[in-house]
This record gives structure tokens, C-alpha cells and sequence, in this order.
């Protein structure tokens, strides 16, 4: 498999805004559980289905970017994207990209004159970014609250 790329249609956003109420109430339910499996009833088709518990938060996350009208791209994370490609994913320009590639942030191959990145990489260094924002907003709103800054 290389890639799964669908577009949300209307009726398909639509249908996903219905939902989202429900998604977020059972996506609650399903975390306090703890359980690594869940069991899925679909009405009217047959045997309940047990399914990983990560499979089921997959599919709330794709619920949640259909609501908001978004594209949904599956992609093997051993595929290699281009620098161009590597920019869209992140939010960032081109040039920013190969900066954090030359600096050995992010690690890399070339093929010829063109640096390619495997998607695993680029997911890592994402998740690495969005920890470390998150720990700095923690810190400025702990600050900010010990200087009684009204947050």
C-alpha cells in the first residue's frame, strides 16, 4: 500500500459534524477505560467486531478532520516524501525544512540532487515539536498564574 488519500465530500463533512458530539463523548469513555481492545456493534450487520482501541481513536481523528472539511491521507510510514511535501505536512516553508535536514535535525537521503525523507522521520520530529510546545506553554501558564497575571 502507498498511499490512501480520500477528499471529504459535503455530504460526507456533514454527516462527520452530526457525529462529532458523539465521537468526543465515547472517545472519553474509551480513554478512561484503559481497555486495549472495543468491541463495535454495527446495527443491523451481524457479530460485534473487536477492534484495537487505537484503530477506533484513528477513526475519531478522521472523524474529526472530515468535520472540518479536511482530506484524509493514509500513508505507510516508511515512504519517503520530498522536501516540498515534507513542508506541507509540517506547516513550514521548503527553506525552513532544509535547514532542520543540513543541521542533522531531521535525518535524510538523497537520491541524486533531491533530499528525500522518510515519513516515520517527519512524524517524529513532529510529535517532538508538538511535546515541546506544549511543555513550554505549561511553564508560561504555571509562571504566569505564580505572578498572579490573571491566567
Amino acid at each position: 500500500m502507498d498511499a490512501i488519500i480520500e477528499k471529504t465530500t459535503k455530504k460526507d463533512q456533514q454527516i462527520a459534524k452530526a457525529s462529532i458530539e458523539q465521537v468526543h463523548l465515547t472517545s472519553k469513555k474509551v480513554s478512561d477505560d484503559r481497555s486495549n481492545v472495543v468491541t463495535i456493534n454495527i446495527q443491523g450487520k451481524g457479530e460485534p467486531l473487536e477492534i484495537p482501541t487505537k484503530a477506533l481513536f484513528l477513526l475519531f481523528d478522521i472523524l474529526d478532520n472530515m468535520a472540518d472539511g479536511r482530506s484524509i491521507a493514509i500513508i505507510q510510514p516508511d515512504n519517503e516524501v520530498s522536501t516540498q511535501q515534507a513542508a506541507d505536512l509540517l506547516g513550514v516553508s521548503r527553506p525552513h525544512v532544509i535547514k532542520l535536514l543540513e543541521k542533522g535535525i531531521i535525518p535524510f537521503s538523497k537520491a541524486g540532487t533531491h533530499r528525500r525523507i522518510l515519513l516515520k522521520d517527519l512524524v517524529e520530529y513532529d510529535k517532538k515539536q508538538k511535546k515541546s510546545r506544549t511543555e513550554n506553554l505549561d511553564f508560561l501558564a504555571k509562571q504566569a498564574q505564580e505572578l498572579n497575571m490573571g491566567y
